[in-house]
């Protein structure tokens, strides 16, 4: 099957079963109807298109993500029904190129088949890790035949259902800024659901609880990757993740944007189709740019993501700043073109505006990316400048 084809089969399956299946506004989906659609959607051939075949997904590369995940995006709780919906999509892709044969079949396996769930356990009450992953305090010790983790987490989203947790300790033993990811079973002793935070957004269900550790003995074939390289193995699960986020959200906005257009070509007002009247016309033009520069810039940072991580870092912060915000603002300007009906519950345009919201803080806020990408900016024209002026060094030595 093509990705075209894919694209096409996915965009129906939303439409004619996910769209009519979907749960009251700001209701999550509740596990047992999860299991019921996602089996639809495996008979349907459109379950988990990221995964490669041998794991039982439709095996897309990361470059052709996008569109079909913009059309499992199109319903709130579509990406959760096809399997490609973080906190899972996020950790699939880290167990297939990170972990070993051993660890890809006891959790990516089944968790490519939806039969479980994970999270990923990073962020941290204050002052621990959140925007700045350094600040991590949660620790983990060598014991005998493993390792014991202490320390608490907060915002883990997805970890009221998941099995296991992909938890990221500081390894002092390993090095004085060392960090590892450990695999860790929800049910193991020393583990414990906390606080659960309540959020505007409903898609990511299982909530975002805070995670105790509490003397967590974990055996030495638990860690994820090599110890000490947390950090650098968490870039290969964060970059794609902040794409895969923007793709869903702007499935989400084109339904706004659609909801808008049904309207405008419907109303009249003062004697003419809203869709005549320019105040009109001026935001659905700029909900239609918003949309194809947030896309394009997607597309393109998924492509230098698969060729070069360096320059994908940048690339995946310029597009999930532009997107995170465009999209936030389709969705507004949706609200506004409907008028009275926009702001009721009789539209599903308030709960998109919930959900797309959150997504200017998840993932690293626009703030905390628009200063990384200041500063590769800076750092890159001053590569230049040194280049160029070792070329002219060069050029007057050879006089």
């Amino acid at each position: 099957m093509t990705t075209t084809d894919l694209v096409e089969r996915t965009r129906r399956f939303v439409r004619d079963v996910v769209v009519p299946a979907e749960p009251p506004a700001g209701t999550p989906l509740e596990p047992a109807a999860r299991r019921s659609l996602q089996r639809r959607a495996r008979e349907a051939g459109v379950f988990a298109p990221h995964v490669p075949t041998r794991f039982g997904g439709q095996g897309l590369r990361l470059g052709e993500w996008s569109a079909v995940f913009q059309e499992a995006g199109y319903s709130p709780i579509g990406p959760a029904v096809l399997n490609c919906m973080a906190p899972d999509e996020g950790n699939m892709l880290l167990l297939e190129r990170i972990a070993t044969v051993e660890q890809q079949e006891r959790y990516l396996v089944p968790l490519a088949a939806g039969a479980t769930r994970s999270c990923f356990a990073m962020t941290e009450p204050h002052p621990g890790a959140g925007s700045d992953p350094a600040a991590l305090t949660t620790t983990a010790r060598r014991v005998d035949g493993g390792w014991a983790i202490d320390g608490e987490k907060r915002f883990i989203s997805g970890a009221e259902e998941a099995d296991v947790a992909i938890v990221m300790a500081r390894t002092p033993d390993v090095g004085p800024e060392a960090a590892t990811m450990f695999l860790v079973e929800m049910g193991a002793d020393g583990v414990s659901i906390g606080h659960g935070i309540r959020t505007l957004e409903t898609a990511i269900t299982g909530g975002h609880p805070h995670v105790h550790f509490r003397d967590c003995v974990v055996p030495d074939d638990a860690v994820l990757g090599t110890p000490g390289e947390g950090f650098r193995h968490a870039q290969v699960r964060l970059g794609p993740a902040r794409l895969t986020h923007c793709m869903r959200w702007l499935g989400l906005a084109r339904r706004a944007h659609d909801t808008a257009l049904d309207r405008v070509r419907h109303r009249e007002l003062f004697g003419s189709p809203l869709a005549e009247l320019g105040i009109a016309q001026a935001l659905v033009a700029d909900s239609e740019i918003d949309l194809a520069t947030a896309a394009a810039l997607v597309d393109r940072a998924a492509r230098t993501l698969e060729d070069d991580a360096r320059a994908g870092a940048q690339a995946s912060s310029i597009a999930k700043v532009h997107c995170s915000e465009a999209v936030g603002r389709v969705v507004d300007r949706a609200v506004q073109l409907c008028g009275g009906d926009g702001v009721t519950l009789e539209l599903p345009l308030l709960a998109f505006q919930n959900e797309v919201r959150p997504f200017r803080v998840y993932d690293g806020s626009s703030e905390t990316h628009r200063w990384a990408i200041a500063r590769r900016a800076v750092a890159r024209r001053e590569r230049e400048v040194d280049a160029g002026e070792r070329v002219l060094d060069r050029a007057e030595a050879d006089r």
